[in-house]
């Protein structure tokens, strides 16, 4: 008993920071501002765009296409672009993405842009995004030192998912009120109100690059960013543990067709039961962000990591046995609740990337994300043609579990000197 009262003491005496101080830093304030105003614009124009698309063409395969000119070029383009923000202040690149973007989007609010013209657009404005995100999540660790970077991270990720659930509800009101060139034009102007925050709030840094004002080229940046982050046995682990969501994302790209199963059994509409599922698993994302936050101690978060990364798709399996609505959202919420780990493997994996390195680093990282959400959508959608949608749900969370189980083991063999590294940050 008394050999374990030290490593007692050590996790209880574990500082964490709270919201209010977070929320007092001004760069940050500026960072949260610019983030929120610019994505509410993005919620609102994805709406727009397809309403636009489908008013011109008439055709759901168009719509669809354009829908998916927003993973391809973060996808593609992301690892080579992301190295923009080692290469150059990082400020500087996130100020001059919004402005590019700007006019971009006031090209496509233009009346008469041809279609093949509203591609190219929507294609280099969501290239754009790989080296601002990047940007973005390489000067937040500047920004907020030790626990604070995890508070913050989870008022952003919590500002995410509550933009994304608002722009999403009230985006078809205000395209009915605006007109789709109005919500471009007013999606323009968010990317102009970022640009100004961004220049008014947070200060002046030199670029994170080399000491001896070398420039490699954006080839040798990203071949330098993959020897990194995968040579490496705890980066590769936390970035498998980030591109887990490709299994518990997937439930979302399926959900009109579980609707329509769900909707057998109910008296509520289609249209009402594909909302309930697609804002399940955002709602249990808020929920978990701030649990995880406000009341895990720093160390206790990394220690979890693999506990909760199973939780993320358990729940799913039971979607297996066809339970009714009300089950179904509580275990979607319940999925979400366990994609909080998502802040823990954030957290360590800042700490072992150079600073100088995180932007392509994050890049990698980020496209990463966008392909696995795609193709385990992708997958998902083909596979509910032929075996129904539950069964498809029920796959995916054994697959993901599974998956969860190894790394988590992996994990456990690895973190010894994160923790500690942690536990004396939070003890200081």
């Amino acid at each position: 008993m008394g050999a374990r009262l030290p490593g007692r003491h050590r996790r209880a005496s574990e500082r964490q920071a709270t919201y209010g101080e977070v929320f007092a830093i001004r760069e940050f304030r500026a960072l949260w501002y610019g983030q929120g105003l610019s994505l509410l614009g993005d919620q609102l124009a994805q709406v727009a765009l397809a309403v636009l698309v489908y008013n011109r063409t008439q055709s759901a395969m168009a719509t669809a296409a354009v829908y998916a000119l927003t993973y391809l070029p973060s996808i593609v383009g992301g690892p080579l672009l992301a190295g923009l923000a080692d290469r150059f202040a990082r400020r500087r690149v996130m100020i001059v993405c919004d402005l590019v973007r700007a006019l971009l989007v006031a090209a496509m609010a233009v009346p008469g842009m041809p279609f093949a013209g509203l591609c190219v657009l929507v294609f280099f404005v969501v290239l754009l995004s790989a080296p601002f995100s990047a940007a973005r999540a390489a000067l937040l660790p500047e920004v907020l030192e030790g626990d604070r970077y995890v508070v913050g991270s989870a008022l952003q990720n919590m500002t995410n998912q509550a933009v994304q659930m608002l722009g999403f509800a009230a985006g078809g009101a205000m395209i009915a009120f605006l007109g789709p060139y109005r919500a471009l034009a007013l999606d323009a102007a968010t990317f102009l109100a970022s640009a100004l925050i961004l220049v008014s709030g947070v200060r002046r840094r030199p670029a994170a690059g080399r000491t001896d004002g070398s420039k490699p080229s954006m080839w040798h940046m990203t071949r330098a960013g993959v020897v990194l982050v995968f040579g490496d046995r705890k980066l590769r682990t936390l970035v498998m543990f980030a591109w887990l969501c490709g299994f518990y994302v997937l439930p979302e790209g399926i959900a009109v067709p579980y609707a329509v199963e769900l909707a057998k059994g109910t008296t509520l509409p289609v249209p009402v039961i594909t909302g309930l599922l697609m804002a399940a698993m955002p709602t249990g994302t808020v929920l978990g962000a701030f649990l995880f936050s406000r009341f895990v101690s720093p160390s206790g978060r990394l220690q979890a990591m693999g506990w909760l990364a199973m939780l993320t798709c358990a729940p799913l399996i039971v979607c297996g046995m066809r339970p009714s609505l009300e089950i179904v959202l509580a275990l979607w919420v319940l999925s979400g609740i366990g994609g909080a780990y998502q802040l823990a493997a954030n957290a360590a994996f800042v700490q072992c990337v150079p600073a100088e390195r995180r932007g392509q680093a994050f890049g990698l990282v980020q496209s990463g994300l966008m392909a696995a959400q795609g193709i385990g959508i992708l997958i998902g959608g083909l596979a509910a043609e032929r075996l129904g949608p539950e069964p498809v749900v029920a796959l995916a969370g054994v697959s993901g579990v599974t998956a969860a189980a190894v790394l988590a083991m992996m994990w456990t063999e690895s973190r010894g000197e994160i923790v500690a590294r942690v536990r004396a940050q939070a003890a200081a």
